[in-house]
Formats: C-alpha cells, structure tokens, sequence
C-alpha cells in the first residue's frame, strides 16, 4: 500500500467541515452499506465539455517479460473445475505493453472537489480469482464485491500500514447466475490497497481509492486514458504492483488529447522509466 501525499489531499482541507459518514462492517460482516456523505452540490467542481481534455497513452515494458506460472488450484475441487486456467498476474504483458498499471493526477487539479459516483465499482470473484486484477474508486464511491463461484470466498484487505479500515468479510458460494453481493465504502484516499482471499492464497488484487475522477487502469494493450480534464498543466503517475511508480509532466489544452507513454525494465534492468506528455 502506498499513500497519498499531503498534497494530494488538499482537497480534503478545502472542504473544511466535511465529514464521511460511513459505517464499515465488522469483520465476516456481509451487511450493504451506504455512500458516504456528500458536500453540498455547490461545492463539488463541475467537468466543462466544452473545454474539457484528456490524457492518454501506453504503458511499455522494455524487456522480456518474467513468464507467468500457471497456479494449482487443487486445493478447492471448485476451483480446479474452472473452465479457464489460472496464471499469476504480476507481469501481464503482451506484445510489449503492460497491463494493470494505476494512473492518476497527482497534481494540478488545486483545491478542487468532485463529486463521487453512486454507480458502484465490480470487483468479483469467478473461477477463483479477483476480476478485474486492478481497479480504481473515487473516495466515497462504493465498491461491491461479488463472489461468483460455487465456493466460500473471503475479502481481505492487507495493506502494512492502512488508511483506510481493514476490509475482512466472507461470502458464501453462488447459489446461482446471481453472485452474492458486499458493498463497502473507503473514506480516505490510498494506493494499491492489496486483496487476498483467506482460503484460496493465490488470489489477489489491488483497490485505489482516488480523490479525484482522474484516473485509469491500463488494459490488455497497455493502453489508457483519463478523460474530463479542465486545461491544465498535470502530474501524472504510474504505479504498478511490483515496478513502482513512474511521473510524467503533461499539458492539457481545450478540447485536446495529451499523449504520454510510460516504459518499465528498462535495458540496464534497474526498472525504471519515463513519460513525456504532448498536446495534439
């Protein structure tokens, strides 16, 4: 887990009185639960179509990519019958371009407060394993785990050092099409939140809780893009699970795409890359 800085948190201080009133389950808890409070509608910035841009890109990786292993699931017979094999995801990289890397403003936004959405983010659990691998959330938005199998699974967040409450529940196996469902809500902003399921150890995913909309997961072709920007001048960060982070410097124009691309592994092996940022 990697927090926020300060600086990424002015807007907290901006809203002054602003409270989140959440209530988080217990642990083992399988209770829905609510959005958080919301500031009044007046406060929250507005994203401007007429002006608004985007920052989009690829992520790269420069060199062999460490094989992915295929995991034995024997343990849990409803884990070994899944229909599709299951392979770490560390390292998913295709032709090149790296998937599952977290992107985010880090500056340049101010003071500025957004709105959380009320649609809540999927996180699942299908042949024994977290869907998607890497997901982002906004502070306040719900997030709503699933478990999709014919199996007990459990949701277990494990971050050293914590921000937000330790998120510890169960869920019983599917009965049906319809997967059980657990919502949760995170109130503070923290970077790659590790997920692990108690009883299947190989599972594993990452929650990002962002303040801002600003942000995305690179896909399958190592692709992003994070869209609604008000012009600006931005810092844009890349954070992978095992790589680390990347910054870029990248300005915005009205109504255009900035492109900037990221390399990991870099030739000498020491990991490292960089981004530029371009208007066009």
């Amino acid at each position: 887990m990697r927090s926020f800085s300060p600086g990424e948190n002015r807007w907290l201080m901006a809203a002054g009185a602003l409270v989140f009133a959440l209530v988080l389950a217990g642990c083992k808890s399988t209770a829905k639960e609510g959005p958080a409070a919301a500031v009044p509608a007046s406060s929250y910035a507005q994203i401007d179509p007429n002006t608004a841009g985007a920052i989009s890109g690829t992520i790269k990786f420069a060199k062999k990519p460490p094989p992915r292993i295929e995991i034995d699931m024997a343990q849990d017979p409803a884990c070994s019958l899944s229909a599709d094999a299951n392979y770490s995801e560390q390292y998913v990289v295709k032709d090149g371009k790296l998937q599952n890397v977290f992107l985010y403003v880090k500056d340049g936004l101010g003071n500025k407060i957004y709105a959380a959405p009320t649609t809540a983010v999927q996180l699942d659990q299908k042949g024994c394993r977290y869907r998607p691998h890497v997901i982002g959330v906004m502070v306040g938005q719900p997030v709503e785990f699933t478990n999709s199998d014919p199996t007990m699974h459990n949701i277990h967040t494990t971050a050293d050092t914590p921000v937000n409450p330790t998120v510890d529940i169960s869920q019983p196996p599917s009965g049906g099409t319809a997967g059980v469902t657990t919502r949760k809500v995170f109130a503070k902003p923290e970077l790659m939140i590790p997920v692990r399921c108690n009883n299947h150890p190989w599972m594993n995913a990452f929650i990002n809780v962002s303040p801002s909309p600003f942000y995305a997961v690179s896909d399958e072709n190592g692709h992003f893009e994070i869209k609604g920007l008000p012009p600006g001048t931005y810092t844009v960060v890349a954070d992978h699970e095992v790589l680390g982070e990347q910054t870029a410097q990248v300005t915005v124009g009205a109504k255009q795409t900035a492109a900037v691309d990221f390399t990991y592994g870099s030739v000498s092996g020491n990991g490292n890359g960089s981004g530029n940022g371009t208007g066009k």
